[in-house]
Order: structure tokens, then sequence, then C-alpha cells
């Protein structure tokens, strides 16, 4: 097989065009297999095959920079740069990472889990090999989907303006993780359907130079106005004005027009968009046929394309969400889902087909869907923003600005708080709380079960006095029993779900079913832990609080989050404030470093949220407390 023999880039330089055509029917057979066993995004990584072998055949990494947006699609980057042998070990724990990362190779020169940063890493990278005198090339790819995030549209602005140096690959599959929405995708396909430009411009040409003696002179003479003929025939003008030249569109699984077309973009100065179509999954029928389900997939059967059962033996936190939103879109009118680009992941899709009318995919787009969630909510809507705590966090100054600062009754759904296990580090949805909870008018509540987020939603519909964020983790419910009635939680209050006075444990979400186990131990010998689901992060309980600062006994909190910023934090800040003493405290929560990828059992216990270790602190806590007593 070539592949066996592909250790580095440099090793493609010898292969016929035949011998790399069949390196890339070796690599679709390699992904398939191997991501049948471990899960992963095959879709993506499928659709970009002739496209990466082209890209390091004809570039010269790791001197040359290739920054792929979002960086899920590398995984045949990755086998071509002697990764392949780490395939087995893919987004499992302490093994190779889903997207690209700088740590694992030479070869990867800039890591993002979340879409549209590559133009303007790449631009960055272009501005610093001129002015440090170099020759390199630098290389952006982005995919359609992700051409339409606001950052984006910023960089080709700003690249275009600077005549940057640069190679922009559009990876037009004509679907991002979700079906495409919006004014530049249609745009999109305008351009991809549009196949005469080149034709009419070189058979102008072809005809002119035959003119005896006049037809040099004509032709050039000719240059001068193609720019007109583009208004004419070619919508794909706009990146020409913003100051690109545009190549394409090519067939992006055609090796030879690939390579062409980037020997003619390595003859251009100044920045270049070469728009390459491809198909998503391509070499895989179930996954062309659905390249949607397939973009990012659990373990299958190869044969069948069955996925195999997640092992999940109650509803995710994500459909209980949808299922309540649709009970209480029923009956309020004013309710308005929002989504920007995820709306699977969200568990929108289903609320969608009930209550089509009710439901709005902004695409890859965090900070128009918040604003335009303030505006809604300004006029007497509803709107209901599911997304995934790690990319409100791109929407910061519109939740401060726009939303809280206007108090605007807008409800954040933050999908996958917490820890949320192979997607490692750029979607830990852990620091939610501490860019949320300090932003004035903002409600901020964690259910501890699926009976609770269902109560929650509710109550944060229910709530007109400003914006509320209710959060909830990626993993399934515990499978407690299902309230058909909903009912409203008092704002602020928290649960106090067991008694006791050797310690206390304050926790939040999943934490708190893990504190109830570690109580549950703990009274086995004879020693009562008092539980308190702290449900409220913003406002907190005062009551129970100063009930604490009175009785003296330990207090643990206990969360899977930041710890700087987080609940524990908070309660700190609040004794301080309020003057009071406070009881003995010990946060236990997520230090001050990233957390990779793995599983999420597997990231609890390299963090120590874990019940043997809560055991210890309550143990340590209440030996110190007596002896100090």
């Amino acid at each position: 097989m070539i592949l066996d023999e592909i250790e580095q880039p440099g090793d493609l330089k010898t292969l016929s065009i035949a011998e790399l055509e069949q390196l890339c029917s070796e690599i679709r057979h390699f992904l398939i297999e191997q991501l049948s066993k471990t899960g992963g995004h095959l879709a993506p990584n499928l659709g970009v095959v002739e496209l990466t072998v082209a890209l390091h055949f004809f570039l010269d990494s790791p001197v040359d920079r290739i920054v792929y947006d979002v960086g899920h699609q590398a995984y045949v980057h990755k086998m071509l740069t002697g990764r392949k042998h780490l395939f087995p070990t893919l987004r499992k724990y302490k093994g190779l990472s889903g997207f690209v990362k700088r740590a694992e190779s030479e070869h990867d020169h800039w890591e993002a889990g979340h879409s549209s940063t590559s133009l303007s890493a790449a631009m960055g990278m272009a501005i610093a090999r001129d002015r440090l005198g170099k020759n390199n090339q630098v290389v952006a790819v982005i995919g359609d989907g992700a051409l339409t995030g606001g950052m984006a549209l910023e960089a080709l602005n700003h690249i275009g303006h600077e005549k940057t140096r640069m190679l922009v690959v559009l990876n037009d599959n004509e679907m991002s993780i979700a079906p495409n929405v919006g004014a530049l995708h249609n745009y999109l396909g305008k351009i991809r359907s549009d196949r005469h430009y080149q034709k009419v411009k070189e058979d102008i040409e072809h005809f002119l130079k035959k003119i005896p003696a006049f037809g040099d002179k004509m032709a050039k003479a000719f240059e001068h106005v193609k720019d007109r003929l583009k208004y004419l025939v070619v919508p794909g003008v706009l990146f020409e004005e913003l100051g690109f030249t545009y190549l394409g569109p090519v067939d992006g699984h055609d090796m030879i027009q690939l390579l062409q077309a980037l020997e003619q973009a390595a003859t251009i100065q100044g920045p270049v968009i070469l728009h390459v179509i491809t198909m998503k999954g391509k070499g895989y029928a179930p996954a062309e046929a659905d390249s949607y389900k397939w973009h990012g997939i659990s373990p299958y059967k190869i044969e069948s394309g069955e996925v195999l059962a997640s092992g999940a033996a109650h509803p995710w936190y994500s459909d209980i969400f949808a299922q309540a939103l649709i009970e209480l879109a029923d009956n309020d009118p004013r309710i308005i889902a929002i989504t920007a680009a995820m709306p699977s992941g969200t568990a929108l899709t289903k609320f969608a087909q009930k209550h089509p009318d009710k439901m709005m995919d902004v695409g890859i787009a965090e900070q128009h869907a918040t604003t335009l969630c303030a505006a809604l909510a300004m006029q007497g809507m509803k709107p209901v923003f599911a997304v995934y705590s790690t990319f409100l966090q791109r929407a910061y100054d519109q939740i401060v600005h726009d939303v809280c600062r206007h108090n605007a009754n807008v409800v954040f759904a933050i999908d996958r708080a917490g820890f949320v296990g192979a997607d490692g580090e750029t979607h830990q949805g852990v620091y939610d709380l501490a860019y949320l909870r300090h932003v004035p008018n903002l409600v901020l509540m964690m259910p501890k079960d699926e009976n609770e987020l269902r109560h929650m939603l509710h109550t944060a519909i229910a709530y007109n006095d400003g914006p509320v964020a209710v959060r909830y983790p990626r993993m399934s419910g515990s499978g407690v029993a299902l309230d058909q009635v909903f009912k409203t939680i008092p704002i602020g209050s928290w649960e106090i779900t067991r008694e006791g006075n050797y310690a206390t444990i304050i926790a939040i979400g999943p934490m708190v079913a893990i504190a109830e186990d570690a109580a549950e131990r703990m009274k086995k010998d004879g020693k009562f832990i008092r539980v308190i689901n702290a449900r409220f992060v913003k406002p907190l309980d005062e009551v129970i609080l100063r009930q604490l600062a009175q009785e003296r006994h330990p207090v643990i909190v206990f969360e899977e989050t930041a710890v700087m910023g987080g609940l524990g934090s908070a309660i700190l800040e609040w004794y301080a404030m309020h003057h009071l003493v406070a009881p003995a405290i010990r946060l236990l929560g997520i230090p001050d470093v990233f957390v990779e990828h793995g599983s999420i059992p597997q990231q609890r216990e390299e963090i120590g949220l874990t019940i043997d270790n809560l055991i210890t602190h309550l143990q340590a806590m209440h030996l110190r407390n007596r002896h100090h007593a």
C-alpha cells in the first residue's frame, strides 16, 4: 500500500498523479475503517482527501503554513504528517486530538475548535513572514459555512485591503454541520452553477490573438475591459471587489485540476481565493446520503452504516430541553427558538418539526443571534437561544451590551455546560459561570436533574424581569420521573436535599448526584452530610448562606466549572460584601488549567471531581474544624 510508505509530506513528492489518486482511495478506506471503531468527524474528512493530498504535494510543510478552520477536517493532514499510527487513540484520553493540535506536530500551525478564525490567523502569519523577510506560502482552508461567520468576513475585508500575499482555499461542500443559511451561501451557489466566465474570457482572448498585426495589442487592451465582463457573467466578482484574485470553481476531487489551480495561485501576487467544490462524506455511501448525520459520528458498522448504541439508558438533557420547549411553545405564541448553525446538537430539530414557524437558524453567527434575541425580546417576544457554552463565549459583548444592559427578557439555554468529553479543551463548557454571573440583571441557574430542567425552562420563560440563563450538561439524564405539570421555581432559592451536621456540600448540576452518593457512603459510618442543590448561581440563596455562617460547620463547594469566578467564588464574595465571617469553605472545581479530551469520567478523575476525593476532603475539613474548635 502506498499509504504505508507515507510518513511525512515530503514522501508525496515522488508520486505520480495515478499514485496520488490511489493514495486518496487508501486514505478513505483507512478513515472509514478506523472511525468505525473510535467515532469522530467522518464526513468532513472524507470530503477533503484529494484537497489535503494536493496541498501537501504542492507545498513544503512545515515551512509553508496550512491553517485549518475549526480543524475537525484535518484527519487526513494528521495521517500525512506522521500520526497515522495514533488513530486507534483518536479523541481518547491522552490520545490523538480530534482537532489540530500544536503540541502534536510541527505541521500543526494553528489550533481551534470554533469556526471562522483561520483567515485572521493566516493573515497574521503572512504579515509576519513579510516583515521577517521570508518567502514561505500561507494557506487558509475554510468551509463555506465558516465563511459566513462574522470574524471571517472581517478578515476577508482586511486581507483584501492590505493586499496580503496568501491563499484562501474555500472548501465548498454546501454544508457545514447544519445546512448553511444566508445570502453568502446563496451567492456561492450561483458561482457553483456559473461555469462560462472563464470559457468566455479565454475564447475572446484566443480570437483576438488570431487577428494579424493587431491581435496581441487588442488582447492587451482586452485586459482593461475584462473586469467589466465579470459583471455580466460571474457573480464571483464580490471576492475580487474585496481585493482577491478569484480562481475556480474547481472539482475538489480531481487531482489534476487541484494541482493546476494551486500552481496558478502561486504565480499571483496578493491574496487569492481558490474555490473548491467537494462532496462531504465522499466515498462512503451512508455519509454521502446524510452528511449532516455523519458530520460527527459514534462508532458504527461499516457494511450497513448502523450507528452502535451509545449506552445511554435515558434521554439526553438536550432532548429533555427540546421536548419541554415544544410543550411550552404549544401554548405561548411569544416563544421563538434560535440556533447558530447547531439545530441538531441542541436538539432543536425536534422543536422545528413541531413548530417550524417558531424556529430560526441564523448560521455561524452567535453575536448576531444574541443581539437579534435582545431586539425580539424588547418587542414582546420570548426568544430562547439554544447554544453550547463554549460557543456563547463568542457573544460576550452582545450579552453585556445588548441583552443585559437593556434588561431584555432573553432566555439562554446553555448546552454542554461542564466537561464535554472527546472534543476537549476547545469545547469544555466550564467558563460560562465566570463570564456571566458578574453581569447585571442576569439570572443564572442549573438543574440537578432532567426534571428540574423542565421546571427551570418554564421558570425562565415565565420570568419577565430580565434575561435568564439555564445551563445543562452534555450527558444523559438520571432517569428520574418527569412531572407533566410545569412548576415555577422561586428565583434565588436553593434546595436542601439531605440534612446533616458533620459537614455541608454545596453542589450544582450533576455534582449534586455525586454529593448525594458521597453523603450516602459516609452515612454508613454515622457521619451525616448536608447536601444543598445550589440551583441558582445568581442570585444566591442568602437565607441559607446566613444559616451556614451561624452554624460554622465546614463547607465544600462542589462544581464542574472553573473555580476562579465560579459558584464558590460567588459565595466567598457574598460573605465578604456582607461583612460576615464565613464558615470554613473549601472549593472543589476546575483549577487554572485547560482540560484535554477524554471521557467525562476521565476528565472528572483527573481534576478530582469524584466521590472518593470529595469524601477525603470532607473528612480532612471536619478534622481540621474540630482541631481549631
